[in-house]
């Protein structure tokens, strides 16, 4: 069974999200806390993060960097509700590149 981690500190929209990965058959850990989040996937080997990207204290964008230089080769898929070109670059800056 596949494990998930979700990084959300919205209480709606962690149960909606949870909610259904559930339904799919997925193992859902929930944490609220980047620095949680850091921890949990050094111990944990995860299918997916689904990461905020707007979080208190450590936000997603910086999570997500941390991860890729630790070579955590985890899939992410980040939420967010910031549109910008910005965002977007430096949100792409902290995926890993394809060779």
């Amino acid at each position: 069974m596949s494990r998930i981690l979700l990084v959300e500190d919205d209480d709606r929209i962690v149960g909606f999200i949870k909610r259904g990965l559930e339904a799919e058959g997925y193992v859902v850990d929930v944490t609220d806390s980047g620095g949680d989040a850091l921890a949990m996937v050094r111990e944990t080997p995860y299918a997916l993060i689904v990461l905020d990207r707007m979080l208190p204290g450590i936000d997603g964008l910086e999570v997500c960097r941390m991860l890729r230089r630790e070579q955590h080769q985890h899939l992410v898929l980040m939420l967010t509700a910031r549109d910008s070109l910005q965002d977007k670059v430096e949100g792409l800056k902290g995926a890993p590149t394809t060779t």
